[in-house]
């Protein structure tokens, strides 16, 4: 988690994520290669000791055989001159026999107690250890140098020591070398990413200050022609999003313009008809009934322009949950059930099971407004048919009235807000309720006047709404 007002960059993200994985490969090859360069010094110094040690083999000498046999060695300090060439190392030697008997050297240098391996690295019986010498880490070579003469036959044991500076000063001096270079590799590598990151985040940079230099109401789609294959999904993102919310916005604007407007005129008519009872123009008693009508229509209108905005609320909102249709349409049935009875309607209902996708509310208000609509239009004493099926992938709602129907001028106009046929008793918006519900809703609606055989029967109002399937 970023800590609160911390913003991560892009570009530092960038940096961090190439170079440290860079870094650590250059890290790890840095301490192989000093390894490997350690180790190959090792070799060659402990090749010079071992060819030391045969030099000494060379200059001795036996008298008698095996178990009597006696040593003699006379060791140049020529045969040791190669070692202190540098005058950084010191060098010891002994030669003893195989009883630890010293014939030749220092006795500072302990008598070697190992083994020779079973696979020598070299076609002699040597090997190669750590050991001290005056508190100093030596390396020593160990040669078992057999000794045969006219005069006898042995077996000497030859060490050679040598202390460790001269080969720490070389390890030192390769990683110091091997560590410049790496180091310039991964400078020149971080400017490289540098160049490379700056380039790549060029457009973003550039889309930014595109988006800053905006008004404060341009909501119109990013163009980027230039912007790079990764960044499209959130241009076209970003461009998904200011649809919306100019959508939104233009709702808004649309939703406080027709407010203003249908709200002024009921309270002009109010303020006249108070003004009027206080002038004593009309009789208190029709002075508030007539009060009373307009305040109705207002809180009517009122209350639709506040659903027809829950509607375009609710579209925004992805947590619609299964319902059954039919359930709903029923209840919403029965609350309406005492207009039904007000006008003596025969009432017939028929329904299946039909799960849809919806906010309840959306269903509830679609239903009312159609139903309630359809009571308004059917003459007293006629019939009404509400019938729901699931019609294959859909859920089929119609609404059949005894009604007058629709004009051929008012059908065009329909669905629009304030489009009343009635303008006496409607604002015009139930229609323009229920065509942005089932919108919302991804279905269908239609009103049709119904006719059989050249005579008006009533009309139809139908909608159409996907059905859950697998429920």
């Amino acid at each position: 988690m970023e800590p609160a007002g911390q913003v991560r960059s892009l570009r530092r993200t960038l940096l961090i994520g190439i170079l440290l994985p860079v870094i650590a490969v250059v890290a790890l090859n840095t301490v192989s290669l000093y390894r490997q360069a350690l180790a190959a010094i090792t070799t060659a110094y402990d090749r010079t000791l071992l060819a030391s040690a045969k030099s000494i083999g060379e200059l001795l000498d036996v008298d008698g055989y095996d178990e009597a046999a006696v040593l003699h060695a006379t060791v140049p300090y020529s045969a040791l001159e190669a070692f202190e060439a540098d005058n950084k190392s010191n060098i010891y030697y002994r030669v003893s026999s195989l009883q630890g008997e010293m014939v030749s050297g220092y006795a500072v240098l302990p008598f070697w107690r190992g083994t020779i391996p079973a696979k020598p690295a070299y076609a002699a019986l040597v090997d190669f250890y750590d050991d001290h010498v005056n508190g100093e880490p030596v390396r020593v070579a160990v040669l078992l140098q057999p000794v045969a003469t006219d005069d006898g036959r042995g077996m000497a044991v030859i060490q050679v020591a040598e202390t460790l500076e001269l080969r720490h000063t070389l390890a030192r001096q390769i990683l110091l070398d091997t560590l410049w270079r790496q180091a310039a590799l991964v400078a020149f590598i971080a400017l490289v990413v540098v160049l490379v990151v700056q380039r790549a985040t060029h457009p973003v940079r550039r889309l930014s200050q595109t988006l800053q230099a905006r008004l404060e109401n341009d909501l119109t789609p990013i163009t980027a022609p230039d912007a790079p294959r990764e960044l499209r999904p959130l241009v076209d993102a970003t461009n998904h999003v200011m649809t919306r919310l100019q959508h939104l916005l233009d709702h808004q604007k649309r939703f406080v313009r027709d407010t203003a407007h249908q709200l002024r005129t009921p309270l002009a008519v109010l303020k006249t008809q108070v003004q009027s009872a206080l002038r004593n123009d009309i009789e208190p008693r029709q002075a508030l009934l007539e009060i009373n009508a307009t305040v109705d229509r207002a809180a009517v209108l009122a209350n639709q322009m506040l659903a027809l905005a829950k509607v375009e609320q609710l579209r925004q909102q992805a947590n619609a949950e299964v319902l059954d249709w039919s359930a709903v349409l029923r209840a919403v049935a029965i609350d309406l059930s005492p207009l039904l009875a007000d006008k003596d309607i025969d009432f017939a209902i028929h329904t299946t099971p039909t799960p849809v996708r919806a906010h309840d509310w959306m269903l509830r208000e679609l239903a009312r407004n159609l139903l309630h609509n359809a009571i308004k239009q059917t003459p007293v004493g006629s019939a009404l048919q509400v019938d729901l099926v699931a019609d294959g992938t859909q859920a089929h709602l119609c609404i059949a009235d005894s009604g007058p129907g629709i004009s051929p001028d008012l059908a065009r106009r329909l669905y629009q807000p304030f489009s009343a046929g009635d303008v006496q008793h409607g604002s015009g918006l139930g229609l323009a309720i229920c065509f942005e519900i089932v919108q919302a809703l991804g279905g269908s609606i239609a009103l049709v006047n119904r006719v059989q055989q050249g005579v008006h029967q009533g009309l139809d109002a139908t909608v159409r709404l996907p059905l859950v399937q697998n429920t």
